[in-house]
């Protein structure tokens, strides 16, 4: 069998050692955590692996499995897609640029989030206007206006407005190695990059990360701590129906919240007009005391599947993790660490290789159980 990808790197453990070699350790750190004891982290996953599928393999009637998926109008070739994730280029630097690219070549969806650090008329271009835009929510409208005419301009369709950060997770190691707001490099966190020189070389070739979207509105000469505070003072990420009423009338295209995590915030998505949802917890990183994010589709996808879109990320790492989450009834899924980790490891090649590799760990799910279309993957869950 041939494989599109490189096989000393066939699974998500070897690119998760990897990149813990070849990245700094606060990089590292900052990517692999949660918040508090990273209890909702690992419950994520852990809960989402206890689903079982079903085989039939005596099914005559199975032709051969097809992973296209259907989302706003758009066929993706998988239905997998790239999470938004901040300060990807601190992780690795060009990060954001490596992940679109990859996203766009093989027809999947990149999701920029506004604090990462490329802008959104860089990603616009890379894709053709084809990724997504996660709004963290400023605090001024005239803020938030001017950022959705950008996007507007760019060619996205679809806009992700954030709900689940209305104050900052409480990370000890991001706080230890002086990645909180505002992110600053201590001598701890020099000498962890010194002694990785890909990483260092990378980042004398593509430079000292930014937060490229908001550099319009920044003063060119901020010091760190001036730029904390602007960030601080710029972002209020507590959503209210008013907030998203005049998103929704000024918005043209497809509007999505991410960080559904319960019933009741789920009902009044659907009631103030939004076309998705993204059930998350943002990825363990926020509430260590919360549900993991499949308990929360199964509790409410039944109910409001022929409304809204329902989508999941936070817990899904691998191609089975994928079949799992949708044989629960979500219709669509997204990954932020399985792909940084692949980036840290492998770098420009790091978007190929995941994708790759995900899509042939997915289709042998299909494939095993028999399933056709991923929308069928219900009908193999052991209940």
């Amino acid at each position: 069998m041939a494989f599109p990808f490189d096989t000393r790197y066939a699974s998500l453990e070897l690119l998760i050692a990897r990149a813990k070699k070849r990245m700094p350790r606060f990089a590292f750190e900052y990517l692999d955590g949660g918040c508090n004891e990273n209890i909702n982290r690992d419950r994520n996953t852990d809960e989402l692996r206890e689903v079982q599928l079903r085989p039939r393999y005596l099914n005559n009637n199975f032709a051969e499995a097809d992973m296209e998926t259907e989302l706003f109008g758009v066929t993706y070739s998988a239905p997998f897609g790239i999470s938004p994730v901040g300060l990807q280029g601190l992780m690795w630097p060009n990060a954001p640029e490596i992940l679109a690219k990859a996203a766009f070549k093989h027809n999947i969806p990149f999701i920029l989030s506004t604090v990462t650090t490329s802008s959104l008329e860089r990603i616009a271009e890379l894709t053709e206007g084809k990724a997504w835009y996660q709004l963290y929510h400023p605090r001024e409208e005239w803020l938030r206006n001017d950022i959705l005419d950008r996007c507007e301009a760019s060619g996205y369709d679809v806009l992700v407005v954030l709900a689940d950060v209305p104050t900052f997770g409480y990370r000890a190691k991001e706080i230890r190695n002086g990645l909180a707001m505002p992110p600053q490099l201590n001598f701890r966190n020099v000498s962890q990059a010194l002694v990785k020189p890909q990483w260092c070389l990378e980042m004398l070739k593509h430079g000292v990360p930014g937060f490229k979207t908001m550099e319009k509105y920044m003063d060119k000469n901020m010091n760190v701590k001036q730029l904390g505070q602007f960030m601080n003072s710029t972002f209020s990420g507590r959503l209210n129906s008013d907030r998203i009423k005049s998103i929704r009338d000024r918005w043209k295209g497809k509007l999505v919240i991410k960080g559904v995590a319960s019933d009741e915030d789920a009902e009044e998505a659907v009631r103030l007009g939004f076309d998705g949802m993204i059930i998350s917890n943002h990825g363990g990183r926020q509430l260590d005391a919360g549900e993991s994010t499949i308990a929360v589709v199964k509790e409410i996808s039944e109910k409001y599947k022929d409304q809204i879109k329902i989508m999941m990320d936070s817990g899904v790492r691998t191609g089975p993790d994928v079949a799992r989450a949708l044989s629960c009834g979500a219709e669509f899924t997204f990954m932020g660490r399985t792909f940084m980790y692949a980036v840290g490891a492998l770098g420009d090649q790091g978007g190929d290789h995941i994708i790759e590799m995900l899509k042939m760990q997915f289709r042998q799910v299909m494939e095993q159980v028999c399933c056709e279309r991923p929308e069928q993957l219900q009908d193999f869950r052991v209940k």
